[in-house]
């Protein structure tokens, strides 16, 4: 049977691969039921769903528990944050020994300074070439196998411009990374121009709000790009429902007029494989 990191390989043989963002495992259950080839999981997204801003403060116990339960959930290659590594290069080793325990297909280190800032905010700081480097060899070297999809991410865009991210990139694929992430590239061109000045695999990040405009997953495509992740799509929506359905409740002191927006007894069910009258056994997509 295939490695979740070799399924997530040849998938990308086929075609640029959109990984949506899952926070628990029933979102992933849901992204897989919509017949998605990845599943992603956001830093950001999971620590806002501890009630915490993206400022590194999630931990690699509580990144790995939310792994095993979208692995088991969604049954799909999941590609998970590793913000800066959780410390230095040792702990960069560690965390993908740990991420690939709990069933990731791959992951991602960034070249920020800790404590990080998300992506699309300015006042980011950076680490140097060597120090990153020291990291992705030592995550290198602690691959479970060959096909686990070791991805360097670089901020240096938005901080020290493009000839800056692209000769960071560059240095990042020589130290080990498979696949690099250039984040808070602005627009079309900029995407099409590191593609074209970094060739190999890349990942493109399509979050809502920020630097980037959108752009569809087809032209992602096009420019050469391998995987598109949404990581905090899913939540965004999830959130906005629930807190306009919290001021509802709270003005009408009744559920009764949210009805019609909501996921019915039976759909959720139909979801997660389960008929009351019959064993249950959790579903694999």
């Amino acid at each position: 049977m295939s490695s979740p990191a070799r399924v997530l390989r040849d998938r990308m043989k086929q075609g640029v691969v959109a990984a949506p963002g899952a926070f628990n495992g029933l979102v992933a259950h849901a992204v897989a039921e919509a017949c998605f080839e990845a599943v992603y999981i956001s830093g950001g997204a999971t620590a806002n769903g501890c009630g915490y801003p993206d400022i590194g403060l999630v931990t690699l116990p509580d990144m790995c528990r939310t792994i095993k339960q979208v692995v088991e959930a969604s049954g799909l290659p999941t590609i998970v944050d590793a913000d800066t590594g959780y410390g230095d290069a040792d702990m960069a080793a560690q965390t993908c020994r740990d991420y690939a325990a709990a069933g990731a297909a791959g992951m991602h280190l960034e070249d920020q300074v800790f404590p990080k800032r998300c992506g699309h905010l300015d006042g980011k700081e950076l680490v140097t070439t060597e120090a990153m480097c020291a990291k992705i060899e030592a995550a290198a070297a602690a691959k479970p196998d060959d096909d686990f999809v070791l991805i360097a991410r670089t901020d240096a865009r938005s901080v020290d411009g493009m000839d800056e991210a692209v000769e960071r990139a560059i240095a990042y694929r020589q130290a080990g990374a498979d696949m690099i992430f250039p984040e808070s590239l602005r627009n079309e061109d900029e995407f099409a121009e590191f593609a074209q000045r970094c060739p190999g695999l890349l990942l493109a990040n399509m979050t809502e709000f920020g630097k980037t405009v959108p752009l569809s997953l087809e032209r992602y495509g096009a420019m050469g790009y391998d995987i598109v992740i949404f990581p905090v799509t899913m939540q965004r929506i999830a959130m906005k429902a629930v807190t306009d359905a919290l001021t509802v409740l709270k003005r009408d002191g009744s559920a009764e007029g949210l009805f019609t927006s909501m996921q019915t007894r039976q759909e959720l069910y139909d979801l997660i494989g389960y008929v009351p009258s019959e064993a249950w056994s959790q579903p694999r997509s």
